[in-house]
C-alpha cells in the first residue's frame, strides 16, 4: 500500500507518468472541472452568492494540494499589520477540525481535535491575534469583528469563493508549483491554472530551493496570467529553534534524523541541508497526521538505529503530538522555528496598500435616477475620503456624474428613446436598431473588468438595473428601488422574488411598498426627495412658472407644447417663466427646434416678442425656489416638485398615466397641447382651494427624506467599509513613510 501511495503521489507530482493512473483518474478530473467550471459561472453572475465580509480581508490560497508556506505568510502579513497598529485576526477552515460551530483561539489555547494544528501554531506564535476556526468562513469573519479585529487574514480561501475579499494573494511552491497539471485526484491541482487570472498577487515560495533558471522558467509561465509588477518570490528563513531535551542547538555536520506530517516534505529535507546538517533519514506522514505515542517511540527506534544526534520535525508537527506531551527520549528534538520572507519587501507591500484601497460603484439607469445616484456617491464620498467612488450609469453618457468628478466605468449607452425598456414596443425597437444589445454587451464586459475590485455594488433604479448589475459584476447590491411603488401597480410578483433573493437589502419609496415587498425591504425616507437635502434647496413659494421639457430627444418635438403654452399663459397675465434644461439633451437640436417655433436664443433666456423664458442647468432641486407651479414633461423632476407642494401639471399619455398613480392628486393631466396645458395651469392657479389640495396630496405622497444617509449608515454598520476606510489609510502612511525616506 505505501508502495502504491508512493507511485501516485509521483505520478500527480509529475516526477513519473502512469498510463493506469491517467485511465483510472481521468473521469473524476474531468468531473471535477465541469463542477468547479459550472460553480464558478454561478458565483461569476451572482446566481450563487458571494457574502461580502464586514472587515477589509486578505486572502492567502494556493492552486495544488501540498505545503506552500501558507501558515508562515499568513504569520508575517498579521505581524506587519501589528506593527501598523491595526489589530488583524485570522480565519481557517482548520483542516482536520471536527467543530462545525466557531471557535475563537487565543494564545494558542484550543483541542486540536477541534481545530486543527495549523490555527494552534498560529494563535501561539500571534498571541494578540484572534484566530477564528470556521467551517463557515463568512461566520468566523464576524467573530473576528466581535472580538474587535480591522484586518481579517484568511488562510486557505482561494477556492472558498463564496466569501468575498479585497486582496487575493496566491502562493504557488517553485519546488513543485502544478504537479501534472491535473486536477484531483488525477494530480495536485485544485483548480485549473488558468484560475490565475482572479489573484491579485501571485508569489513564488521557496524561490532559494530551486537553480535561477528554474525560477525564471517558472515566472515566464506565470505572466501568461498575471502583470509581472504583481508576481513576487519569498523564502523562509532560520528564525530560532524550539528544543527538547538539550539546551544548544544542532551544529553544521551534525547528524538528524527527520520526519514530517506536512504537504510538502520534500522542502523540509531541502532546509536541513541547506543549514548544513546531515539528514540520515526522512520518515514521512501524511499531511496533518495526528502521532500517537506509538509513532513517536517508532520514530525514536529509527533514530536510534541511524545513529542520529538529533532528530527534528516542523513546528506544526508539534502540534500534532498526543495533548500535554512530554519529550523523553535520550536523543533530543530540535524544531526550527522559520518565518516567510517577500524577497522584494518594500514593493509587495506598496501593491498590497493600493489593492486595500475601497472601491465603490454607484449604479443607475436613467436621468432622474442619476441624479440620485450623484447625491448618494457625494454622500459616500463625505464618508470615505480616501476611497475610489465611481459610476455605472446604463443609460447616456453620466454627465451627471463626470460634472461632479466622479469616474464613469460603463461604456455609453445614447439611444433615441433614451432608455432601455420603454412603454411602447416601437420604442425599444427603434432603440435596438440604434445599437441597444450592443451598449448591453459592452455594458456587461465593462463590468467584468471591475468586478474583482469593487465592493458592494449599489443600484439606483429597477429591476433592470439589478440584474444588469447581478450578471456583470457577480455582487448582490444594495438597491434603491426609485422606479416603481404600490401607487404604480407595485412590484410584480417575478421582481418580488428577484429582489428579496438578490439584493443585500432594498430601501423603497414608500412604506407600503416596503411591506408589499417583505424580505429585506425598508422604508427609511424617499430616496427622490434626498435630491432635496443634498442641493441645499430652501423651497420659497413665489410667482415663477417652471417648465421642463425633459432630458431626452423627444424633447425637441415636446417642447413645443411648452412654448405655446408660455404665450398663451403670457397673455393671461403670467410672466416670469424658467426652464431647467436636462444635461442629457441634444442642445443643438433643441435650440435649433426653439428657433423654427419662433423663439430667438440669448446666451441665458429664450425669447419671442415680449415674452421672455430664463434658462438654467441646474439640477431641478436648485431650480425650484420662487415656482409657484410646474409644467412637467419630465419623470422624476416632476415628482420632486411635486413632493415640495408645487401642483404638476403634464400631458395625457401612457407613461404619464402611470406616473399619475403615483402623483395622485398632485398632478392633472391635459391634452397634449400648449392651449390645454395652459388652460390647466390658469385654472388651478386662480383656484386656491384646488391649488392646495393638490400641493397637500404631493407632499403626502413623496414623503420626506432619509434613504440615502441611511444607505451610507448601512455600508459602515453591516459591511464595514469605515473598517476599510481606516486600514487603507494606515497602510497608504506608511506607505507614504517609505517614499519620504527614499527622497
Amino acid at each position: 500500500m505505501n508502495n502504491l501511495m508512493k507511485c501516485y503521489m509521483q505520478y500527480a507530482r509529475g516526477e513519473k507518468n502512469s498510463t493506469i493512473f491517467n485511465v483510472m483518474f481521468a473521469p473524476f478530473a474531468l468531473m471535477s472541472s465541469v463542477i468547479i467550471s459550472s460553480m464558478d459561472f454561478l458565483r461569476r453572475h451572482g446566481i450563487m452568492k458571494v457574502e461580502e465580509p464586514p472587515l477589509p480581508l486578505i486572502s492567502v490560497g494556493n492552486l495544488t494540494y501540498g505545503g506552500t508556506n501558507k501558515t508562515p505568510f499568513v504569520e508575517m502579513l498579521a505581524k506587519f499589520a501589528l506593527s501598523r497598529n491595526i489589530k488583524a485576526g485570522i480565519v481557517t477552515r482548520g483542516y482536520t477540525g471536527k467543530s462545525h460551530d466557531v471557535i475563537l483561539i487565543r494564545n494558542g489555547e484550543g483541542r486540536r481535535e477541534l481545530t486543527g494544528d495549523e490555527p494552534l501554531l498560529l494563535s501561539r506564535e500571534l498571541p494578540e491575534v484572534p484566530v477564528a476556526v470556521a467551517k463557515h468562513r463568512i461566520a468566523g469573519v464576524r467573530a473576528l469583528r466581535e472580538a474587535g479585529a480591522e484586518l481579517v487574514i484568511a488562510d486557505d480561501a482561494f477556492q472558498h469563493k463564496q466569501l468575498g475579499r479585497d486582496v487575493d494573494i496566491v502562493l504557488i511552491d517553485a519546488i513543485c508549483p502544478f504537479g501534472n497539471n491535473k486536477l484531483m485526484p488525477a494530480g495536485i491541482m485544485r483548480e485549473k491554472t488558468e484560475s490565475l487570472h482572479r489573484a491579485d498577487v501571485i508569489v513564488l515560495t521557496k524561490s532559494d530551493q530551486v537553480a535561477p533558471e528554474e525560477l525564471n522558467a517558472l515566472r515566464e509561465h506565470v505572466k501568461n496570467y498575471a502583470d509581472e509588477s504583481r508576481i513576487f518570490t519569498s523564502r523562509i528563513d532560520a528564525d530560532g529553534w524550539i528544543l527538547r531535551g538539550v539546551s544548544e542547538a544542532p551544529k553544521a555536520g551534525g547528524r538528524v534524523f527527520a520526519f514530517s506530517a506536512i504537504g510538502s516534505p520534500e522542502s523540509f529535507s531541502r532546509s536541513i541541508r541547506s543549514a548544513g546538517l546531515f539528514m540520515t533519514c526522512h520518515k514521512k506522514f501524511s499531511d496533518h497526521h495526528a502521532y500517537s505515542q506509538r509513532d513517536l517511540e517508532k520514530v525514536y527506534s529509527l533514530a536510534k538505529k541511524n545513529n542520529a544526534d538529533f532528530i527534528m520535525c516542523t513546528e506544526k508537527d508539534l502540534y500534532n503530538f498526543p495533548e500535554n506531551y512530554e519529550w523523553s527520549f535520550d536523543i533530543p528534538l530540535a524544531i526550527p522555528k522559520v518565518k516567510a520572507v517577500v524577497n522584494e519587501t518594500e514593493k509587495f507591500f506598496a501593491l498590497l496598500t493600493e489593492l486595500l484601497q475601497p472601491h465603490i460603484v454607484v449604479a443607475s439607469n436613467g436621468y432622474g435616477e442619476d441624479a440620485i445616484g450623484v447625491v448618494l456617491a457625494k454622500k459616500l464620498r463625505a464618508k470615505f475620503p480616501l476611497s475610489d467612488v465611481a459610476a455605472f450609469p446604463l443609460v447616456g453618457r453620466g454627465e451627471a456624474y463626470s460634472r461632479e468628478g466622479f469616474a464613469v466605468k460603463s461604456a455609453p449607452s445614447v439611444t433615441p428613446s433614451g432608455g432601455v425598456l420603454k412603454y411602447s414596443f416601437r420604442d425599444l425597437w427603434g432603440d435596438m436598431r440604434a445599437g441597444l444589445l450592443k451598449h448591453i454587451r459592452s455594458q456587461l464586459q465593462d463590468w467584468r473588468k471591475i468586478s474583482g475590485k469593487i465592493r458592494t455594488p449599489i443600484c439606483v433604479g429597477d429591476v433592470y438595473l439589478l440584474l444588469n448589475t447581478l450578471w456583470g459584476s457577480g455582487k448582490r447590491p444594495l438597491f434603491a428601488a426609485t422606479a416603481k411603488t404600490v401607487y404604480l401597480s407595485g412590484h410584480w410578483r417575478s421582481e418580488r422574488v428577484i429582489i428579496n433573493k438578490f439584493t443585500l437589502r432594498t430601501w423603497t419609496r414608500d412604506k407600503k411598498s416596503a411591506e408589499q415587498l417583505g424580505g429585506n425591504a425598508v422604508f427609511s425616507g424617499s430616496p427622490i426627495m434626498d435630491l432635496l437635502c443634498e442641493n441645499g434647496a430652501d423651497y420659497v413659494r413665489g410667482d415663477v412658472v417652471l417648465l421642463l421639457p425633459g432630458s431626452r430627444q423627444r424633447a425637441c418635438n415636446d417642447v413645443k407644447l411648452l412654448l405655446d403654452a408660455v404665450e398663451i399663459m403670457s397673455a393671461g397675465g403670467e410672466g416670469v417663466f424658467r426652464m431647467v434644461l436636462a444635461p442629457t439633451l441634444p442642445f443643438d437640436d433643441f435650440f435649433a427646434a426653439c428657433e423654427s417655433y419662433g423663439w430667438q436664443k440669448n446666451s441665458d433666456t429664450l425669447t419671442k416678442n415680449n415674452i421672455t423664458i430664463s434658462l438654467t442647468y441646474e439640477p431641478v432641486a436648485r431650480a425650484v425656489d420662487g415656482v409657484k407651479i410646474l409644467l412637467g414633461l419630465g419623470g422624476t423632476a416632476n415628482q420632486l416638485c411635486a413632493g415640495l407642494g408645487i401642483p404638476v401639471i403634464s400631458i395625457d399619455e401612457k407613461g404619464k398615466r402611470v406616473q399619475k398613480k403615483l402623483l395622485g392628486d398632485s398632478e392633472i393631466l391635459t391634452e397634449a397641447n400648449g392651449a390645454s396645458l395652459a388652460e390647466c395651469a390658469l385654472r388651478v392657479l386662480g383656484d386656491k382651494e384646488l391649488y392646495e389640495f393638490m400641493s397637500r396630496a404631493g407632499r403626502e405622497r413623496m414623503g420626506q427624506p432619509g434613504a440615502l444617509d441611511d444607505i451610507v449608515s448601512y455600508t459602515c454598520d453591516v459591511l464595514g467599509w469605515d473598517a476599510r476606510e481606516k486600514v487603507y489609510n494606515i497602510f497608504s502612511k506608511e506607505k507614504d513613510l517609505h517614499v519620504a525616506r527614499k527622497i
